[in-house]
C-alpha cells in the first residue's frame, strides 16, 4: 500500500515513517501543502495521512481541493485542533477519519487498517471472469459459484483493488490478518496456492523476490 504522509513536524514525521514502513506501507513524506498538492496530482496513493496546520497551503484547504477534483483517496486527518467544530468541519470537508494530537501510533495504525477495509468494500469487483460481491462476501468465476474462505476472499479483494500492482507478502499479511502476531511464515503462499487451484494458474502472478499481483486468468 502506498501512503502519503503530510506532516511538517520533524519529530512526529520521523517517528511515523518507520512505524508505517514496518506495517508494510510504502511511505512518501512531505512537509508542506504545496508539495502535497503536486504529489497527489502526480502519483496514485492508497491512503493519505494529513496534518491540517501546514506551511504554504492549509491542510483543510488541500482536502477541499482534492474532493472538488473528485479525488476519493481515503484521508486520515491528524491535528491539534480538537474542538467539535473543527472535527465537524474536517469530516464535512471530506476527511474519512480524524485523530487529534497527541496520539498513540498503535491507534493510528488500526484506524488506517479500518479505513482501507472500508475503502476496499465497494459493492462489486470484477476482473478476468472473477466477480466479488464485497457486501455479501460471495464470489463467482466464469459465472459459476466460487467457494472461498474469508482470507482467500480478502486476498483476492486486495489484489483486485489495483490490478497489476505488486503487493509484498508483508502488505498482504497486514490486509488479511489485521495485526495478528502469530502468522505462519508461509500463510500467504498457502492461500495463493489454493486460489490458483480454484481459478487457474494465471490470475495471481508471482513477481520473484517482490510479491504477487493480479494478472490475466488466461
Amino acid at each position: 500500500m502506498e501512503l502519503l504522509l503530510i506532516e511538517d513536524d520533524q519529530l512526529i514525521g520521523s517517528g511515523l515513517v518507520p512505524a508505517l514502513e514496518r506495517e508494510g506501507y510504502g511511505v512518501r513524506w512531505c512537509r508542506d501543502g504545496g508539495q502535497a498538492r503536486a504529489l497527489v496530482g502526480e502519483f496514485a496513493f492508497d491512503i493519505i495521512v494529513l496534518d491540517l496546520g501546514l506551511p504554504r497551503l492549509d491542510g483543510m484547504d488541500l482536502l477541499l481541493q482534492w474532493r472538488r477534483r473528485g479525488i476519493v483517496t481515503p484521508v486520515l486527518v491528524l491535528t491539534a485542533r480538537d474542538t467539535p467544530e473543527d472535527k465537524i468541519r474536517g469530516l464535512d470537508g471530506g476527511a474519512d477519519d480524524f485523530l487529534t494530537k497527541p496520539f498513540d501510533i498503535g491507534e493510528l495504525l488500526a484506524r488506517l487498517r479500518a479505513l482501507l477495509r472500508r475503502h476496499a468494500d465497494g459493492p462489486v469487483v470484477e476482473h478476468e471472469g472473477l466477480r466479488l460481491d464485497c457486501e455479501r462476501m460471495s464470489a463467482t468465476f466464469n459465472s459459476a459459484p466460487l467457494e472461498l474462505s474469508r482470507r482467500e476472499f480478502l486476498l483476492l479483494r486486495t489484489l483486485l483493488s489495483r490490478p497489476g500492482k505488486v503487493y509484498s507478502r508483508s502488505q498482504l499479511e497486514a490486509a488479511l490478518y489485521d495485526g495478528e502476531h502469530e502468522v505462519s511464515s508461509n500463510a500467504i503462499e498457502v492461500h495463493v496456492h489454493n486460489l490458483r487451484r480454484k481459478t487457474g494458474p494465471g490470475l495471481i502472478q508471482t513477481v520473484r523476490g517482490v510479491g504477487y499481483r493480479a494478472g490475466a486468468s488466461r
